[in-house]
């Protein structure tokens, strides 16, 4: 199950960087191109794709695992969130 969200901003990439460091120690990162993809040990993952204006999000969790999908987005979101509190960021999920 995955949930798609968009947070506005004029530096997708440094959230996105951000994000993948933070996580690094408890999440599996690759990388190609500007995308990021963090894989957890649990299997959710967060696909983090820059483009113009905005950072683009993919939330998702296996079908049997612990977390719900809107749950797990949340948790992607105040981190997100708290990153760039200074900037009023916020992630809109659709």
């Amino acid at each position: 199950m995955s949930k798609h969200g968009t947070m506005a901003t004029d530096r997708p990439e440094r959230y996105a960087k951000q994000l993948a460091g933070h996580w690094s120690a408890k999440a599996t990162v690759t990388e190609d191109g500007d995308t990021r993809t963090l894989v957890m040990a649990g299997g959710q993952t967060v696909v983090l794709r820059p483009v113009e204006g905005a950072l683009e999000i993919e939330a998702s969790v296996p079908a049997d695992g612990e977390l719900d999908v809107d749950r797990w987005a949340q948790v992607v979101a105040d981190h997100l969130q708290r990153f760039g509190q200074r900037d009023e960021l916020e992630v809109v999920w659709a």
